[in-house]
C-alpha cells in the first residue's frame, strides 16, 4: 500500500539510531518520500545507522541530519521508529527527548510505533492520552498514564501511535493525514 495524499512541500524528520526496527524506519521513509515529502533521517550518529531485522542486524540507512543540529521549526512532523534498541538508546539522550518535547510544544504531529512510545513516555506526552504500542510495553504506557488501546493506529491530538510492523500501512497513512492537518492547536502541552 502507498500513501494516497500529496505531501509535496512537507518536511518530516525520522528520529533514529542504531538498532531501529528495519521496516519501521524504511517503510515510512519510502512511503512518505513517494508521497512527495522531504524526509530526513535524524540521528546522534554521523554516516549510517544500522537496523535490526528479527533476530540480527539488518540494513543500514544514511543519516541526513545530526541530532542537535535540527529543531522542530525545521519540520512539519516527527516520526519515531521502534525496535527495542533504538528508542531505549534515544530515551536516555537529552537531545532526543528535548526534540520530542519541542515538537509537542509546537503542537506538531508526532508519530511513534512499536517501542518508539518509550520516547513519548520519557518526554511526558502519554499521560491522559489515548495511545498504543508494542504489547511488551503496554504496562509502561499505562503506568505513564496512557489510555492504552490494542488498535493498529491510535491518534490523540496529532500524536500517532501504532503497535508493530504489521500496522505500517495504517501508521504511514495516519502520518500523512496528520501532517496535512498541521498544527494541533487544541493539544494540551505541559
Amino acid at each position: 500500500m502507498t500513501i494516497s495524499q500529496d505531501l509535496s512541500g512537507k518536511r518530516i524528520a525520522i528520529l533514529a539510531t542504531n538498532g531501529f526496527e528495519e521496516s519501521e524506519l524504511t517503510e515510512p521513509l519510502k512511503q512518505l518520500r513517494a508521497a512527495g515529502a522531504t524526509v530526513d533521517v535524524v540521528s546522534p550518529e554521523d554516516g549510517e545507522i544500522k537496523g535490526w531485522k528479527k533476530t540480527d542486524w539488518g540494513k543500514s540507512v544514511p543519516v541526513d541530519r545530526r541530532l542537535g543540529e535540527v529543531r522542530a521549526a525545521d519540520y512539519d512532523t516527527l516520526v519515531i521508529p521502534g525496535g527495542q534498541i533504538n528508542p531505549d538508546l534515544l530515551r536516555v539522550d537529552d537531545r532526543a527527548v528535548n526534540l520530542v518535547k519541542e515538537f509537542n510544544q509546537a503542537k506538531k504531529p508526532i508519530a511513534a510505533i512499536c517501542h518508539g512510545p518509550w520516547l513519548l513516555i520519557e518526554a511526558g506526552l502519554v499521560k491522559g492520552r489515548k495511545a498504543t504500542s508494542y504489547k511488551s510495553i503496554k504496562t509502561d504506557m499505562i503506568n505513564a498514564g496512557a489510555d492504552w488501546q490494542d488498535k493498529s493506529v491510535v491518534v490523540d491530538q496529532g500524536i500517532v501511535t501504532s503497535r508493530n510492523p504489521g500496522d505500517l500501512d495504517a501508521f504511514c497513512s495516519k502520518i500523512a493525514e496528520e501532517t496535512l492537518e498541521g498544527r494541533h492547536d487544541k493539544r494540551k502541552v505541559a
